[in-house]
């Protein structure tokens, strides 16, 4: 029976059991110290098939009631713990979600690790691969050496190679390492002994005793020391790797072996371009030369000098000469070179405008009468109603004819202006009032016209006032070599009068028979060049340059240079306000795109780009940088000059500091000058920085820290500057007229003026007495024998007619009481401030010293 139920059990389905659990306590905490113990229990998971089915060997019915137990175990813990099923299962899920989480970080840093495992590796194996390298190049080199060795070996020493390396002899007995050359020696020595025995020639060859010698060494384990052998070079070093040190060393050897090869070739002569000053380095370079030699070379000649050292051209020519080069020499100034272009052919020449140039005295109508040929109201634009700055208009006349007028300042501070309006004109228009005749600026302009070489109309205006003398004016120029058409010369005259109208015909009419008699001709197919008239900084418009156009067409987009500016034509306006595409000859035009306002009377020209224009400006900074310094150390020569004058008491000189801010560069120029005019060797005014353009915060604090006044010239001031100048106490005075300007500079000057010091004879007395008195020293009793004595006045004491001191009058006594004022023929009591040397018989001379204001002529 046991049997039977051994069968059913073995061959049938297996008893249903329980399935035990494990179970755990797991304490939970919560915020505010709270905790809770829950009871975990863990149990295996029925597994389930793809279609939902129990897996195999388990029934529908066993499955079953496991998902019911598990369900039930599940709601016990829930209540347990006090949440809901889905809770419970929820915080499972998530526990599940963190373990596998954990589990693919780890995986995660142990890929990690790897990969930084295999990149190190690599990375050592390629640095051991390098050292391999730079091994086996030494090893070749040395091989390569030992073999041209071997081949340049005497015949007699030389045989056949074997085809095969042979075996070495581990037994061999050590043998004491020596050179070659000493093995060959030493068995020479010991073959031929023996008295006049000849000697055993030796048939291996020089490799095979190489390699024997290098076996030696090896077996006896010595360490190579100094130079590379052959032995060592052709031998197997398997035993020990070679060094650092030693490749290193051998690498230098190289590179000294190569550059001693080079020394050894025949230097080629180069030519050598030196410009007016190069540094040691540059010199080299273009040489070709190390800059070592040049420098050991400069040190042979007494010059400690290092590669960046400046020297001049004299004693570069003298170094590349001694170094076998040949010199070309080149001035930093070639790069203006063809900057003015080529000369224009005749056939290409086309008539042009004439440029004519009103000058004259101030307030003599010169103006009006351009605004009358130009039928606008000039001059109400002009403060004070003088002109301020050169004006460039061109007019057309009736006829379809074109003039371009240049309107310069009378005014006696414009002098430069008015020499820049003759240079660049064709025609000069002398205007004289008929009123006036012939006043300074007129003769002024007279000698401009004649030293640019232009031919003068003269011009007599104001015909129509009531003290009108044409003739007279006429009669006055005859002193200044004008004669005029009608007294037998050669100079036209015209009478007009710009209020009427009378005598413009006239005029225009006789510039017209000039500009033809002079053929005026100009190129407008070329690049255009012109001259500067006026430059001004506009607040909205940048730097503008007034240019007059002398030959050839400036269009917009042409890259110009002009003095140490540059810059591509952005714009180009006339003198009415309206936009150019080009302006041809004889056309004024603001030019507008610079990168700064130039100087008046610099030339204008086109370059070709923007690198030549670069170095073109870059030069001419250069240039004005070095003749500023110079003009600084001349300043510095005459301060020392002055320093002498003022030890001596013959000088002191007082300046007055003054920032300049005008609306035109040429107004700056001006009154630069008219300050230089005025100063003195007392007194002088400096400009410590002119500049054009509106006074802004840096004008401010420059003449804080100069402790200068502002003087602005028809420019103001913005909000920042206004207030940093009231925080800072920096007076800025405003100006619209130059002569205003002057005159109270001249004012200042004249109060920084030391008065001058007047002497007014007082008086004589005689001593009579010489007394003694405590506490007051010596006193002398005196009588006034010509004039009078007042106290406090300065006195002169006389012994024998030579004056033995000079200084004041401390006391003046009559009987015991002091007294202002002592009359000729009374006696008084003197005594001198720190001098007792008084002698009876000695005569007092008195004198009274008044300060006088001076001001400037």
């Amino acid at each position: 029976m046991s049997d039977s139920n051994d069968q059913d059990n073995s061959g049938g389905r297996k008893p249903l059991t329980v399935v035990r659990k494990t179970s755990g306590t797991v304490k939970q905490s919560f915020s505010h110290g709270r905790s809770k113990q829950v009871v975990v229990e863990t149990k295996k998971r029925r597994p389930v098939t793809a279609g939902g089915s129990p897996a195999s060997g388990q029934s529908a019915e066993t499955a079953t009631p496991a998902s019911e137990s598990m369900e039930a175990k599940l709601v016990a813990l829930a209540s347990k713990l006090g949440i809901t099923v889905a809770e419970l299962k929820a915080r499972q899920k998530v526990l599940e979600q963190r373990k596998s989480e954990e589990a693919s970080r780890a995986k995660d840093q142990e890929k990690e690790k790897a990969s930084q495992d295999r990149l190190r590796t690599e990375q050592e194996r390629k640095a051991q691969e390098g050292r391999d390298r730079d091994e086996a190049e030494v090893r070749r080199k040395a091989e390569d050496e030992a073999r041209k060795i071997a081949e340049a070996a005497p015949k007699e020493h030389a045989v056949e190679r074997p085809t095969k390396a042979r075996p070495r002899t581990e037994a061999a007995a050590p043998a004491a390492v020596v050179p070659v050359e000493e093995e060959d020696t030493g068995r020479a020595k010991r073959s031929g002994g023996g008295g006049g025995s000849k000697p055993v020639k030796d048939d291996r060859g020089a490799g095979d005793r190489a390699r024997e010698a290098a076996a030696r060494s090896r077996d006896t384990g010595a360490r190579r020391q100094g130079k590379l052998t052959i032995a060592s070079a052709l031998g197997d070093d398997a035993d020990r790797q070679r060094s650092l040190a030693s490749v290193r060393r051998a690498r230098e050897r190289e590179r000294e072996r190569k550059m001693g090869g080079a020394g050894d070739r025949e230097k080629v002569s180069i030519e050598v371009t030196l410009p007016e000053t190069i540094t040691l380095q540059d010199l080299a370079q273009r040489m070709n030369e190390r800059v070592a030699d040049v420098v050991k070379f400069m040190f042979k000649q007494g010059e400690m000098l290092r590669g960046n050292d400046i020297i001049d051209a004299d004693t570069a020519e003298l170094i590349a000469s001694e170094f076998g080069h040949t010199v070309k020499r080149v001035s930093e100034a070639d790069v203006e070179i063809g900057l003015e272009g080529v000369a224009d052919d005749e056939g290409e020449l086309l008539p042009r405008a004439p440029i004519v140039t009103i000058m004259g005295h101030v307030d003599h109508g010169k103006t009006s009468l351009l605004d009358a040929l130009r039928k606008t109201d000039v001059v109400s634009g002009e403060a004070g109603g003088i002109t301020q700055h050169i004006g460039a208009y061109q007019v057309q006349l009736k006829s379809g004819e074109r003039i371009t007028f240049l309107d310069t300042p009378g005014h006696a501070a414009f002098t430069a202006m008015r020499a820049r309006g003759a240079n660049a004109t064709d025609i000069a228009i002398l205007v004289v009032a008929a009123n006036d005749s012939v006043m300074p600026q007129t003769i002024e302009s007279i000698n401009h016209a004649k030293a640019a070489g232009v031919p003068i109309i003269v011009a007599v205006t104001k015909t129509d006032l009531y003290d009108a003398n044409p003739d007279k004016v006429l009669t006055d120029l005859l002193q200044h070599d004008i004669q005029v058409e009608s007294m037998g010369g050669v100079t036209m005259a015209v009478k007009v009068s710009a209020k009427t109208g009378e005598g413009l015909d006239e005029l225009t009419d006789a510039i017209s028979l000039q500009a033809e008699v002079l053929e005026l001709k100009a190129n407008p197919n070329r690049e255009a060049d012109g001259v500067v008239i006026e430059s001004k900084l506009d607040k909205g418009r940048g730097p503008v340059a007034t240019v007059l156009i002398r030959r050839g067409t400036l269009k917009r987009g042409d890259i110009v240079v002009a003095g140490a500016q540059w810059g591509k034509v952005r714009a180009l306006v006339d003198e009415r306000g309206q936009q150019l595409a080009e302006a041809g000859p004889s056309l004024p035009v603001e030019v507008l795109g610079l990168d700064g306002a130039p100087d008046p009377g610099e030339a204008l020209v086109v370059v070709d780009s923007e690198s030549r224009a670069r170095e073109i400006t870059e030069y001419r900074v250069r240039t004005k940088r070095q003749i500023a310094g110079n003009a600084g150390v001349a300043a510095r020569i005459s301060l020392d000059q002055l320093l002498s004058r003022l030890k001596d008491g013959a000088i002191e000189t007082r300046e007055l500091p003054i920032v300049l801010k005008a609306d035109v560069q040429g107004s700056v120029e001006a009154i630069s000058m008219s300050l230089d005019k005025i100063s003195t060797e007392e007194v002088r005014g400096r400009v410590v920085h002119g500049a054009v353009g509106g006074i802004s915060e840096s004008d401010v604090l420059l003449a804080k820290s100069s402790g200068a006044p502002i003087f602005a010239f028809n420019v103001r001031a913005n909000k920042q500057a206004r207030d940093l100048a009231e925080r800072e106490g920096v007076e800025i005075r405003y100006y619209s007229v130059i002569y205003d300007l002057i005159d109270d500079v001249k004012a200042t000057l004249s109060g920084m003026l030391a008065p001058e010091k007047r002497e007014t004879f007082l008086g004589y007395a005689d001593i009579l007495e010489v007394f003694n008195i405590t506490k007051t020293g010596k006193v002398a009793g005196c009588r006034i024998s010509e004039g009078k004595v007042l106290r406090g006045c300065g006195v002169r004491l006389l012994r024998d007619n030579v004056v033995i001191h000079e200084g004041r009058l401390k006391t003046l006594k009559r009987f015991k009481d002091e007294v202002t004022e002592v009359n000729a023929g009374m006696e008084c009591g003197m005594a001198f401030e720190r001098y007792e040397d008084i002698r009876t018989g000695d005569k007092i001379e008195c004198f009274q010293v008044e300060e006088i204001a001076r001001t400037l002529a």
